[in-house]
C-alpha cells in the first residue's frame, strides 16, 4: 500500500550528532543539538514502559488515517514524530492493525540514525520491532470513524478506530490510553456517584495526564470485590463498563456484603 507525506515530513526517528576531532563542525549538527533537548527528555522518560509518551493520535480523512505529531519510546529510546504523517487505507472487512515498526540502527559518518516505518498490517501479533497505534475493521462501502460516540464505542467492532489494544506507555509497564480513561470519567461523573472509589477514580482520570496501569487495576479489582489481578486492555473496557452501568442503577458500594465471596476474572 503506498505512503503519502506532505514534503519535508518524517517518520518518527532518533537522530544524534557525532563530534570527533578532525571532522568538520556542521551546521545541521549543530541544529540537531539545539532542537532535541535529549538529556532532559531521556531522563524525564527513563522510568517509562515501551509504548505512547505524548501525541499520536488518529483522525480519519476521506481515504487516509492520520497521525499526529507526537512521541513513542521503543527499548529505551525516545522516537519523535516532528509532523502529522498521512496513510492511505481500505476497506477490507478484516481486522487492520496500525502499527510503528522500528528499523534497525543505521550508522554514518555524522550520525546514528533510528527510525521506523508506520503501516498498516493484518497480521495480530506484534513482532518484537512493533508497536501498536490502533486497529480497525472496515467494511466495504463503509466509512471509517475516529470520533467516539460513548465509552462503550471504543469497542465497537466495525468502522471504529479501536484504541483498546493500543499500548500507552507508563511507569515500568505500558497503560490504558487516556482517551479512553476520559471518556469513562466524564460518563461516571454524569451519573453523580456516590461511591468513593468511582469519585477518585474519575477525577484522577480526568486531572492527570496517565493513569498507572496498577491503580486501574486496584480500581477494578476493590470497585466489584475481586480478587486483585492483572487484568488486560480487553478485560479492563469490559469491567469498566460494569462500573458504568451500575453506577446508572445507583450501583452498591464497596464494603456494603462484607461476607460476599470474592469472585476471579475469566478472560
Amino acid at each position: 500500500m503506498k505512503k503519502r507525506k506532505e514534503v519535508g515530513d518524517s517518520l518518527f526517528a532518533n537522530q544524534y550528532p557525532h563530534f570527533q576531532k578532525g571532522r568538520i563542525l556542521k551546521r545541521e549538527m549543530l541544529e540537531n543539538l539545539r532542537d532535541y533537548p535529549r538529556e532532559f527528555l531521556d531522563l524525564y522518560f527513563q522510568d517509562y514502559s515501551n509504548g505512547i509518551i505524548a501525541g499520536v493520535n488518529i483522525i480519519v480523512a476521506d481515504a487516509s488515517v492520520i497521525i499526529t505529531k507526537g512521541i513513542i519510546k521503543h527499548n529505551g529510546k525516545l522516537y519523535v514524530l516532528h509532523s502529522s504523517y498521512e496513510l492511505p487505507y481500505e476497506a477490507t472487512g478484516n481486522e487492520t492493525i496500525l502499527k510503528v515498526r522500528f528499523a534497525e540502527e543505521v550508522n554514518d559518518s555524522d550520525f546514528t540514525n533510528y527510525t521506523t516505518d508506520i503501516v498498516l498490517d493484518h497480521s495480530i501479533e506484534l513482532a518484537h520491532n512493533e508497536l501498536e497505534l490502533a486497529r480497525f475493521k472496515l467494511k466495504l462501502g463503509a466509512k471509517l470513524r475516529s470520533e467516539h460516540i460513548d465509552f462503550l464505542d471504543f469497542a465497537t467492532e466495525y468502522n471504529t478506530v479501536n484504541y483498546l489494544h493500543c499500548q500507552y506507555a507508563g511507569l515500568q509497564k505500558s497503560t490504558y490510553h487516556p482517551i479512553i480513561l476520559h471518556y469513562f470519567a466524564r460518563e461516571l461523573l454524569k451519573n453523580r456517584p456516590s461511591n468513593p472509589y468511582d469519585i477518585a477514580f474519575a477525577l484522577e482520570c480526568i486531572n492527570q495526564e496517565r493513569v498507572q496501569r496498577d491503580a486501574i487495576n486496584f480500581y477494578i479489582c476493590n470497585r466489584l470485590e475481586l480478587d486483585y489481578q492483572t487484568l488486560s486492555n480487553s478485560q479492563i473496557h469490559k469491567y469498566l463498563n460494569r462500573i458504568l452501568v451500575e453506577s446508572k442503577g445507583g450501583g452498591r458500594m464497596t464494603g456494603q456484603n462484607k461476607g460476599r465471596p470474592k469472585r476471579m476474572i475469566v478472560d
